[in-house]
């Protein structure tokens, strides 16, 4: 279902707004996966899967070893998965600096809450804009 015109319009806005005052969600890195690793990725889930299968079909004849081969498949998968799915360091964009206007960020309190942390943030981004 298309947007009108107006909803459009006010989303758009919204998207300026948001990225001319929330420089958390501009400067937030890119989370780049690498190309290798999801192939390796995908060939150990593969391996895997046929690890397993391979511990089902024997594991009623031989009892622990099929169930032994079976748990040692199922983990390939799961690795391979991980695997592929996290980026490398190399691919992760880092954050650009901080404007020279702006003030440097002191150490957290510890005693302060969620909220008042993002109350200071909030005020912060207020005053320069």
């Amino acid at each position: 279902m298309p947007l009108s015109e107006q909803e459009q319009r006010l989303l758009d806005e919204m998207e300026r707004h948001l990225m001319s005052n929330d420089t958390d969600v501009v400067s937030a890195p890119s989370r780049a996966l690498s190309y290798r690793n999801i192939v390796l990725g995908s060939i150990m889930v593969l391996a895997g899967l046929g690890a397993l299968v391979v511990g089902v079909s024997i594991g009623f004849n031989t009892g622990f070893l099929g169930i032994a081969i079976g748990v040692l498949g199922f983990v390939l998968m799961v690795g391979g998965v991980v695997f592929a799915v996290t980026p490398t360091r190399g691919a992760v964009a880092t954050a650009p600096s901080a404007s020279a206007g702006s003030k440097p960020r002191g150490p957290r309190a510890s005693g302060s809450s969620f909220m008042d942390r993002m109350n200071e943030r909030w005020d912060r981004r207020r005053e320069n804009p």
